[in-house]
């Protein structure tokens, strides 16, 4: 999927929502864990992908999740991924990895989220530099996402150190990343709880598209993310997970999870005519 289709995609959805599939299996509903671990987890991704599909415009797993369970758990998210590309191709998959090591060994992190599990993005630490990115940003239309402004607490130990001239990492960080590649095949992280940042971060890299995690449970603001991030084009893919996937512990959870799914998806309908160019 490049730049264009996903404007498409969030223009005829009215929504740029991203569901973060961190799947749990001690918190997955009663009635799941009567089942195999690899089939309990599995059975809950395709029935949230399901009942959320038509207010998602992407779809993000969070490796560690799945990668903890074992070779189980990895069968589990290459079946995930299959599924979301068998029945919905138009749909950004993100695999949240955040990986970033020496080139060669970043090659077969590369190889293996876009060629062995077919992942359409992934995210990156960009810590050891360009060497360590390149590899990913060679995959032809795939997506490479660059950890720039975090939502954790820790994001000030190191995010917001300022050189002599004052400017705080991250700008520095994004400014570099930014040369790597361009619009069509780099994205940033940016958390929503670090929503006032957007501004300055727009004038950095005024058209790419941001991966912001932290709505909902982790207490960003929606509004404020579109207020000070969002461009004529959206520029936006908002994340939420556990405010959807965990609404509800019961039988009903993924009519539960299409619903929170919905309710962000108007509000994003209403954001996106107020500010983009459709």
């Amino acid at each position: 999927m490049n730049y264009s289709d996903l404007v498409k995609e969030i223009a005829k959805k009215q929504s740029f929502l991203c569901v973060g599939l961190d799947t749990d299996f001690n918190k997955l509903p009663p009635h799941l864990q009567q089942l195999d671990r690899q089939d309990a987890m599995l059975t809950f991704n395709k029935a949230i992908i399901d009942a959320t599909a038509p207010y998602a415009v992407a779809y993000k797993p969070n490796v560690a999740f799945y990668e903890s369970e074992g070779i189980d758990g990895w069968e589990v998210l290459r079946q995930t991924i299959e599924y979301i590309k068998e029945k919905y191709p138009d749909t950004l998959v993100i695999a949240d990895a955040k990986r970033g090591d020496i080139g060669n060994t970043s090659e077969r992190y590369a190889h293996t989220f876009f060629d062995q599990l077919n992942a359409d993005a992934v995210t990156v630490a960009p810590y050891m530099g360009h060497d360590s990115i390149s590899p990913f940003l060679k995959h032809e239309g795939k997506w490479t996402i660059i950890l720039a402004l975090t939502s954790n607490p820790g994001s000030c130990d190191f995010q917001f150190i300022t050189n002599e001239n004052g400017v705080p990492l991250f700008h520095h960080v994004l400014k570099t990343a930014a040369g790597w590649g361009n619009k069509e095949n780099t994205m940033f992280v940016v958390g929503a709880t670090q929503a006032c940042m957007l501004e300055g971060i727009r004038q950095i890299v005024p058209e790419h598209f941001l991966l912001v995690p932290g709505i909902g449970a982790q207490g960003g603001s929606l509004e404020d993310v579109a207020l000070y991030g969002m461009t004529e084009n959206c520029g936006l893919l908002v994340n939420s997970s556990r405010g959807i996937i965990y609404a509800s512990h019961e039988e009903d959870f993924a009519e539960v999870a299409g619903q929170k799914a919905a309710e962000l998806q108007k509000q994003m309908a209403e954001l996106l005519e107020e500010y983009c160019n459709f």
